[in-house]
């Protein structure tokens, strides 16, 4: 297989690494495993354009991309409409997706078990178009996100420290609107405090990650209002894994679902992936089942 590696240098973990010296490493892994590899460091601002070009490449079966969940995301949506085959390598401070395709969270390890993985197919989600890997969310996850972009931080830790200091911030005054929802079984009405919508449902781990990827159906999860108190036991519960216990979360399963949220200020956000949108008055979120081509690591690697 021919593949083309593209690293974002400016990801939490590459950016403290010898690139060109991983670069050869990774050249030889693949060599090994029989593939062809060529890699190429490119700062965050081209990491986008440079997977565009590979993604139409007839020279290139597939595309391996290494960054955060943002970049992930966003090579997946290349990805599936280009009909190329990608894979993950773990270099951001979460790794959500690569988690869920049970990619080992060392990316020298993540190396050796993509060059001998197999090539199969999960599932994608959209939010109005929009294809996403891990989560679309409102309320409390995008103003953490806003908060937090707000800070400086110049590594994986100082990204995770910053976490928690916006964690903090948000508790202080935790949002609270109203939102209207179909999911095919009638419109329902809510005042809540956040809302998450996962590719595929939620497992109960401390890092809450997709069970599987195909399963074809959305994971949904509404946060109730919340005091600051609430909001922080809410935000314990999920670090320990045991969020879905908690009296304010509600979850359903669903292969598409309608938001409606009828007092929407324009100054508001949702979250894909980790990066920060506008958000619209009505969200259309569906599931694409089986709609991405990826590398599924090798297990004995």
């Amino acid at each position: 297989m021919r593949v083309a590696a593209i690293l974002n240098r400016d990801s939490g973990t590459l950016r403290t690494m010898d690139l060109d010296a991983f670069c050869a490493e990774a050249m030889a892994v693949f060599a090994e495993a029989g593939h062809e590899l060529q890699c190429h460091v490119v700062s965050g601002s081209d990491v986008l354009a440079t997977i565009e070009r590979f993604s139409v490449d007839p020279d290139v079966d597939a595309m391996i991309a290494a960054g955060g969940d943002g970049t992930i995301s966003s090579a997946a949506a290349i990805a599936h409409r280009t009909g190329k085959v990608l894979g993950v390598l773990p270099a951001g401070t979460m790794n959500l997706f690569a988690r869920a395709l049970g990619v080992p969270p060392d990316i020298r390890r993540a190396l050796h078990a993509v060059a001998k993985g197999t090539v199969g197919q999960v599932d994608l989600a959209t939010a109005n178009n929009q294809p996403f890997v891990h989560q679309f969310g409102v309320g409390i996850h995008a103003r953490l996100v806003r908060i937090r972009n707000g800070m400086v931080y110049r590594s994986r830790v100082g990204k995770m420290l910053a976490s928690l200091r916006a964690i903090a911030a948000a508790a202080i005054n935790p949002p609270r609107f109203e939102v209207e929802f179909e999911d095919g079984s009638g419109r329902q009405k809510r005042m809540v405090s956040g809302i998450a919508v996962s590719n595929n449902p939620l497992d109960d781990g401390p890092v809450p990650v997709a069970q599987r990827l195909d399963t074809g159906r959305l994971g949904v999860y509404f946060a109730g209002t919340v005091t600051t108190g609430e909001l922080i036991s809410l935000v314990i519960d999920v670090l320990v894994g045991r969020w879905r216990a908690n009296p304010q979360v509600t979850e359903l399963e669903s292969e598409s679902l309608v938001l409606h949220f009828p007092k929407r200020k324009r100054e508001v956000h949702a979250v894909i992936d980790g990066e920060l949108i506008e958000l619209e008055r009505d969200v259309e979120l569906t599931i694409l089942p089986l709609a991405l081509s990826v590398i599924f690591p090798a297990k004995d690697a």
